[in-house]
């Protein structure tokens, strides 16, 4: 049976009806929904009209009309309803008629559907939705989307300025600028978005201007934090999401960076202030708010720095002050209070960095090259080094000035190394530690060996191992020694022919580890002789291969003192038992005779007589009786000396390391100098001068800060010594000579 042909007029009429009822029902008049008949019906005539034989095949037509249906009601209608409002009323009938328009596009693309199926897909054409949406784009959104975004962007101003406004109706005006770049962000972008980062930008100018007059820093973040915030939530609410990073690098760029030097350096309130007065929230506030800016933490972290050595360096004068104007002996109570009060400022601004500044790294840095600044000072003639070294002597030693818990003095120490990371001449401090250390060692005077041993794993792991070496060195040896004497105190028990009848104490130590000590052949006491002799004795028992070295400058005597008023012991150095020992046999002596028997230099010979005969105990009689001692004095045995103390310390007075010390360091610093000058040139083979002393430099900074002068004229001496030479052509290059 053959299908009837249905002409293009009477189809389309037919359609009309359809197309009509759609127009009423999406306008609201009373029409009844389609059935599913009608639905048939109408996809049904389609179907004919595209499927009859050519030249009946109305296929090309029928996507025209569906164009035409659009665009009719479209200008009929939708327009002039949007033309006749303005504002919020037009965005509302906006909305309305997006909606209505998708419906509509929904409802005739189905019922064409067979268009698209096969005409559209064999002639590439674009699809029914893509038209249906063209139309609208053409001739709603290309008219009218420059008044829609005004009207916008008026309703954002007014919800800045604190007004209630309708975010679920511009939620709904921004989506169709989305909508319609069907799957394009491009119509959003440059129709609405640009514009309005365009007027957030003035808007947020304009706030700034007045608020950098009016306000303080503290107030001026808040607001900031503040106005950011709002910012986000109102592309939570209504914005498209991708313009979140735009809008906040805007109104982050007029807030924080266009004033970002006036907030800072505000007189009363801006950074100095805040960290003056400790104010730890603004300026964690100002941590949040500049740390999201490109280089904006910068700033904030010079103004740190510069606060944090200001305040070291007034501590530094502080110190250097006090100790001009105090004695000696406070001065070294001034410089303990010193690095007291440098660990302090450490321990406050460390919170700083990690609580306020999240640990930034930039911080980090701004306080390590603070301290490095002010922790390299001298005060009163002591450099940074020697302080630590003393501070902790003072700690570690019995009776020291600081009287600390246990967890204290770990605590203490703990922060001591972390001080010692910003000094530079770290070898210095090594030296003047390891001299104190042995004292400390040598005359019992350690408080505690577990304190001993753990600040020496610390430097260990700040340092590195060659570092603590000598003085973990030094801690085992006295370990050591103390066995070995036990063994020495069998030894004797054995043998009691070989017993000097005096107690003898003898601490054997490892040459390499100590300090280097002077040892002169004075001529001994008979009695000390014998002591010695036996203990050399004892000594070839063990071993027969190591030389025993006596320094007696470090040892310590016990003498009995028989005074016509009461015996008195005398706590005395070897060589001031040496002294007073002489006068067992005769009452008066001359200074040469002196000399001449124990074979000691004049400036050794001098210090001991005046601490035995011009100090608080005159065990000895000096003629004439003058202040100092001379070549041409006499002594007598001080008979009729006596004490209210049945045991007494005679001091020796000190002398003083210190420039003992810096001399051992630069002889030190030059073998370091050669060894990495060497090392560097037997890996390179040929260098230039510049690159040598930089790389020379960057090797040995872990220790100390090398001077360039030295540095050059190690090379030279290298030359000399033929581990190096200079390039005939070019002089400024350096060969090593294997």
């Amino acid at each position: 049976m053959e299908r009837k042909t249905i002409d293009l007029e009477q189809g389309w009429d037919y359609m009309q009806t359809g197309i009509t009822k759609l127009k009423r029902i999406l306008e609201g008049l009373p029409e009844p929904q389609f059935d599913s008949e009608q639905y048939m019906m109408l996809y049904t005539t389609i179907y004919n009209m595209c499927t009859q034989k050519p030249p009946h095949d109305y296929s090309q037509q029928l996507y025209d009309k569906y164009r035409e249906a659009f665009e009719e009601y479209i200008n009929s209608t939708v327009l002039p309803a949007l033309m006749e409002k303005h504002d919020e009323y037009m965005l509302r009938e906006l909305v309305k008629r997006w909606s209505n328009h998708k419906v509509m596009v929904r409802w005739l693309s189905r019922f064409f559907y067979y268009l698209d199926r096969y005409f559209i897909a064999r002639r590439s054409l674009p699809p029914l939705n893509e038209v249906g949406l063209s139309c609208f784009r053409d001739l709603v959104y290309n008219v009218l989307h420059s008044k829609v975004k005004d009207a916008v962007i008026a309703l954002v101003d007014k919800e800045r300025e604190g007004e209630q406004i309708d975010r679920a109706l511009l939620k709904n005006v921004l989506d169709i600028y989305v909508e319609i770049g069907m799957g394009q962000m491009e119509r959003y972008e440059v129709d609405f978005e640009s514009f309005m980062l365009l007027d957030s930008a003035s808007y947020y100018s304009r706030k700034a201007s007045s608020w950098i007059q009016e306000d303080s820093c503290p107030d001026y973040m808040l607001k900031s934090e503040e106005c950011l915030k709002k910012e986000r939530e109102r592309v939570a609410h209504y914005l498209h999401s991708s313009s979140e990073p735009k809008l906040v690098e805007k109104v982050q760029h007029e807030l924080l960076v266009v004033f970002a030097n006036q907030l800072l350096e505000k007189e009363h309130s801006g950074c100095r202030a805040l960290l003056r007065d400790d104010k730890v929230d603004d300026l964690s506030r100002m941590y949040r708010l500049y740390h999201k800016i490109a280089k904006g933490l910068e700033p904030v972290a010079n103004i740190f720095k510069q606060h944090v050595t200001a305040e070291g360096n007034a501590l530094v004068q502080q110190a250097e002050d006090t100790a001009t104007n105090q004695a000696a002996n406070t001065a070294s109570v001034q410089e303990q209070v010193l690095i007291r009060k440098v660990i302090e400022l450490h321990d406050k601004y460390m919170v700083y960095v990690v609580e306020c500044f999240q640990n930034h790294t930039l911080f980090h840095k701004a306080l390590k090259e603070a301290f490095e600044i002010f922790c390299n000072k001298t005060v009163a003639g002591s450099s940074s080094a020697e302080l630590l070294a003393t501070f902790c002597d003072n700690i570690l030693k019995k009776g020291g000035s600081e009287k600390l818990s246990d967890e204290a003095i770990e605590d203490t120490l703990e922060k001591v190394v972390k001080l010692l990371a910003y000094i530079s001449d770290k070898d210095l401090f090594a030296e003047f530690y390891r001299k104190k250390l042995a004292r400390r060692l040598l005359f019992d005077r350690s408080a505690n060996d577990d304190h001993e041993r753990s600040i020496l794993t610390k430097l260990k792991q700040q340092c590195g191992g060659q570092f603590t070496s000598k003085m973990e060195g030094m801690v085992t040896d006295l370990t050591l020694a103390r066995e070995n004497q036990t063994s020495f105190e069998e030894y004797l028990g054995n043998n009691p022919a070989a017993n000097p009848g005096i107690d003898l104490t003898v601490t054997v130590l490892t040459t390499g580890f100590w300090p280097s000590y002077k040892s002169f052949d004075i001529n001994l006491p008979s009695e000390m002789v014998k002591c010695v002799e036996v203990f050399k004795g004892f000594y070839e028992t063990k071993t027969k291969h190591r030389k025993l070295t006596w320094i007696y400058s470090l040892g310590t005597c016990h003498l009995n003192g028989k005074f016509d008023h009461k015996p008195i012991e005398l706590v005395v150095s070897t060589y001031q038992a040496a002294v007073l020992l002489l006068f067992n046999t005769t009452d008066k002596l001359s200074y040469n005779d002196i000399l001449t028997q124990l074979n000691l230099s004049h400036e050794d010979l001098v210090r001991l007589l005046h601490s035995l005969s011009c100090a608080r105990y005159k065990i000895l009689i000096k003629e004439p009786s003058t202040k100092t001692v001379s070549q041409t004095d006499s002594f007598e045995f001080n008979a009729k000396f006596t004490d209210r103390m049945r045991r007494i310390k005679i001091p020796l007075p000190p002398v003083d390391e210190r420039k003992k010390v810096v001399e051992d360091v630069d002889k030190d610093r030059r073998y370091a100098i050669d060894a990495a000058i060497v090392r560097i040139m037997k890996s390179r083979k040929v260098l230039g001068h510049q690159q040598l002393v930089s790389e020379c430099v960057e090797q040995l900074s872990r220790m100390f800060k090398p001077d360039i002068k030295a540095i050059k004229k190690r090379m030279e001496d290298l030359i000399t010594r033929d581990y190096l030479e200079r390039d005939k052509e070019n002089p400024n290059m350096f060969r090593y000579l294997a």
